[in-house]
């Protein structure tokens, strides 16, 4: 059966997405999970479980809805180049957006070390707490994010390139070292002598970097999504538009963990 595209008859290059019921799903299930994250922290019965759900529905209908966008790219040809000028336009101010949410961190960080009050002893690291190496996990992870980030850009001039070995290689080399640093972080967490609620700067110490391995972590599915469709030839020298603003979102998780090692890391913990 061949697919009718209306948006083929158009005489502009811009597309009118059809009406979906993912948007609506996902602001309700982001909702339940708020809601679920907030029992479950105050000790609320069943609040793991609402916590559960809404992650599993929130999961569920953003890949639904991320299906949809790759069957228009991809098969309908719906993303023309007006389309994806937009949607590069989205992803960047998407960036800035996460941008500001990591300014709020460092700021929080320096405004409590820069000045420590008589509550933390009046020093920085406070009194009582032992500040991770950051010459052992923490340079050790920085090699191999900033090696993850040199993968993913020899893959992404191979796809132009049309290079498919190449892309395919740097796009999983890049995949891996991905899930090495978040597993690092893992250990570093379970091996720290100090938590969350061990001062101020236990606070802004797992904040920053919490905040920034939630950011790895979903990186990570975005490289993973990229290399998935390069393999199913999705992805063409010109048309690899997902894939690259996946790539972009890498490079800024990439430069967020330099100052987090030079600030919290280096500076912070001396």
């Amino acid at each position: 059966m061949q697919i009718i595209n209306r948006n083929q008859f158009q005489s502009f290059p811009y597309h009118l997405v059809d009406p979906s019921p993912w948007p609506i799903l996902v602001s309700f299930s982001l909702l339940n999970l708020t809601i679920g994250a907030v029992m479950y922290m105050q000790g609320f019965a069943y609040g793991n479980y609402i916590l559960s759900l809404g992650f599993s529905l929130t999961a569920f209908s953003m890949v639904l809805w991320f299906r949809d966008i790759i069957t228009e790219g991809t098969y309908l040809g719906n993303h023309t180049t007006q389309v994806q000028k937009g949607l590069t336009l989205g992803v960047i101010l998407f960036i800035i957006s996460e941008l500001f949410a990591f300014l709020s961190v460092f700021w929080a960080f320096f405004h409590s070390s820069l000045s420590p009050t008589v509550e933390i002893g009046g020093v920085w690291p406070p009194q009582g707490i032992t500040p991770l190496d950051p010459f052992a996990i923490p340079l050790l992870n920085t090699i191999l994010l900033l090696s993850s980030g040199a993968f993913v850009t020899y893959g992404h001039h191979a796809l132009i390139q049309g290079d498919r070995r190449g892309a395919i290689l740097g796009t999983l080399l890049t995949i891996i070292l991905a899930i090495l640093f978040t597993g690092l972080q893992y250990y570093e967490y379970s091996e720290a002598g100090f938590t969350i609620t061990d001062s101020v700067y236990g606070t802004v110490f797992y904040a920053s970097t919490g905040l920034h391995g939630i950011h790895v972590i979903v990186g990570t599915l975005f490289i993973l999504v990229g290399f998935i469709r390069i393999v199913n030839y999705h992805l063409t020298d010109t048309h690899h538009q997902g894939h690259e603003a996946g790539i972009l979102y890498w490079h800024f998780v990439d430069v967020v963990w330099l100052f987090l090692f030079i600030a919290v890391y280096y500076w912070g913990g001396n």
